[in-house]
């Protein structure tokens, strides 16, 4: 009978997840508004990625040997750039930074 009860109990839980949207599943920064991000980014980043990379800053995202290769990785860089450039940046701004560099040019999972 346990067993029963405990199969039943993984199939429900396994359902469950199934039946998420799969951005729930899939968007590593699903708290994070994209909008608000953009805006964000330039008015902050834009000037210091284009004094570094030159052009319209946005190569520092697209290079092939580019440092942020995970979502937390991200997050923090993002976290470092706030800090660095006295953004004074919030959690939840920096998250929606975050989702906004990942819609754009990472597409982390």
């Amino acid at each position: 009978m346990r067993s029963h009860a405990y199969r039943y109990l993984n199939m429900l839980c396994a359902a469950a997840f199934l039946t998420l949207p799969v951005s729930a599943v899939a968007n590593p920064f699903a708290k994070g508004d994209a909008k608000i991000g953009k805006v964000l980014v330039e008015k902050s980043c834009i000037s210091c990625h284009v004094s570094i990379s030159g052009g319209d800053g946005s190569e520092l995202y697209r290079r092939p040997n580019r440092i942020v290769k995970t979502p937390s990785q991200l997050l923090s860089r993002i976290r470092v750039c706030n800090t660095n450039t006295n953004a004074g940046w919030f959690p939840e701004e920096e998250m929606h930074v975050a989702a906004y560099l990942n819609q754009t040019y990472y597409h982390f999972k």
